[in-house]
């Protein structure tokens, strides 16, 4: 698919991986809607990046929230190619610690943002895309979900995180085969430690230790590599239906 004068709809939008991928996206001629909960963040970038980029308040767990997001997209650039979901939490906890078990609303809440709001904004999304007209592939849209390595080698601590990637990277097959009739390809990503705001705040030790854990290149991953994957993917017609690793060759240990 081309990105010139594709729309696409990136949530996470405003920040780390969502951000890249967004002003990679418009840097090569696609327009793009920014869907974040951090409004004040969201305007200040989408004036940044000009007419072709839209700023949208979006919670993705509420069924309102993201099909207000996608009919304000439709009714601002015409149509949707591609969705990348970027948005998630994190949260680090032992599923029984020293003062007993992981709440259960904690648990919960990494699966309803991470994995049930990753399945909303497809829904939502696909239901717009499957009426495109196709191009000279039959091809209407694309879905490229993150996940992370966690997914495989989730450490301790990760139950609810690894669970959550694990599903989103787990629906990428059988979405790709439901959406195979309509033209429309779906992909995953699933990165290892990359320079994101979550890492940003960890000390400088910290940093250094996931940096050495990678093989080569032995650093965090730049999120503008996570961005060039994206395209990638956009424009090559016969990736559908598999999972990506951008880890450096990372494997995580336990702790």
């Amino acid at each position: 698919m081309q990105l010139k004068g594709a729309v696409a709809l990136v949530t996470g939008g405003v920040s780390g991986l969502g951000e890249a991928t967004a002003r990679n996206l418009l840097a090569n001629g696609a327009k793009v809607s920014l869907l974040d909960m951090d409004e004040k963040k969201g305007k200040v970038l989408s004036d940044e990046l000009g007419s072709d980029a839209v700023f949208i308040q979006a919670d993705v767990t509420s069924e309102k929230d993201v099909q207000q997001a996608v009919e304000e997209t439709v009714k601002n650039f015409g149509s949707i190619h591609i969705v990348v979901n970027c948005a998630g939490i994190a949260v680090a906890q032992k599923a029984l610690g020293k003062k007993g078990p992981m709440p259960l609303d904690k648990f919960s809440k990494v699966i309803q943002v991470n994995l049930v709001g990753t399945f909303n904004v497809i829904r939502l999304a696909v239901e717009k895309m499957v009426n495109n007209e196709p191009n000279e592939e039959g091809e209407r849209g694309i879905v490229i979900n993150t996940g992370s390595v966690a997914a495989y080698e989730g450490q301790v601590g990760q139950a609810a995180y690894s669970a959550s990637k694990g599903g989103v990277l787990a629906m990428v097959l059988p979405l790709a085969r439901e959406f195979a009739s309509h033209g429309i390809r779906v992909l995953g990503i699933a990165p290892g430690v990359f320079e994101t705001p979550m890492f940003a705040s960890l000390p400088d030790s910290a940093r250094e230790a996931l940096e050495e854990t990678t093989p080569f290149p032995p650093r965090l991953g730049k999120t503008s590599e996570f961005a060039m994957l994206v395209q990638s993917m956009v424009q090559n017609p016969m990736l559908n239906g598999t999972t990506v690793r951008l880890d450096g060759a990372l494997r995580l240990q336990p702790k």
